[in-house]
């Protein structure tokens, strides 16, 4: 918990996810491009990890992108594929000052063997670090994560690993790519969007939800205390009653 002014205290989610919404209109009302929107975007991922690092965040978890972006124009697509090699080069040596693990959740089928490569090196260069864990949602589609989980059960059952009557929603939660991660607390959306847009539907079936207008290179301590301040007004009551 963080103590403020009037003795107010704030409960800290454990785990967080953000759909980081709303790169490109930051940039067109700025006269920018869209590809210097998704620049300012990335820098922001590093500030928001070292901002929930120092607040006590165990968990974030960011849609970098979408198995559906891939239908945004190639160029965009393209620039976005160079985002791995920026994101190591720029981000490599602050998330080991500060002993952040980086983890890659999403689809790998469509990446190059560059970009693979990549993901590769900074899990395996992380792995043993003990500090936040910064979960990189990349080609990521909830319906496809889930999918890939069925699949996985299915073949076990096939291959008589599984017994049917002994798949619960934990043999579900326990395929996913987040399976090592604690339970999603808190998801917060950018830029005014009132969806989820295919992002962690499973893992969000009792997180709360935080929407805000601010687009996501304009998100900084300030949103995030706003959107900590509103989780820790809320009543968890995971389908229960209380008193």
């Amino acid at each position: 918990m963080l103590f403020f002014r009037k003795k107010q205290t704030i409960t800290i989610p454990k785990h967080l996810a953000i759909i980081l919404d709303g790169n490109g209109r930051w940039a067109q009302k700025r006269g920018l491009s869209r590809t210097m929107g998704h620049q300012v975007g990335i820098e922001n991922i590093r500030n928001v990890a070292l901002l929930c690092q120092e607040m006590g965040v165990k968990a974030l978890s960011v849609f970098a992108f979408s198995t559906e972006n891939w239908n945004r124009p190639q160029s965009e697509v393209d620039y976005l594929m160079t985002l791995p090699e920026e994101f190591e080069k720029r981000f490599s040596n602050d998330f080991k000052k500060y002993d952040i693990k980086v983890m890659f959740s999403g689809r790998r089928s469509k990446l190059s063997a560059k970009n693979l490569d990549i993901l590769d090196r900074i899990t395996m260069e992380t792995k043993d670090r003990e500090g936040l864990i910064l979960n990189v949602c990349f080609d990521y589609g909830s319906y496809n994560e889930i999918t890939e989980a069925v699949k996985s059960i299915a073949s076990d059952v096939k291959n008589n690993n599984l017994e049917i009557d002994d798949i619960e929603s934990q043999t579900i939660s326990n395929r996913l790519y987040s399976a090592s991660l604690p339970p999603l607390d808190l998801l917060i959306r950018t830029s005014g969007e009132l969806r989820l847009s295919n992002f962690m539907l499973w893992q969000a079936a009792y997180s709360e939800f935080y929407f805000t207008k601010i687009h996501w290179p304009a998100f900084g301590k300030k949103e995030l205390i706003k959107a900590f301040k509103s989780f820790s007004n809320r009543h968890r009551r995971f389908g229960a009653i209380k008193g």
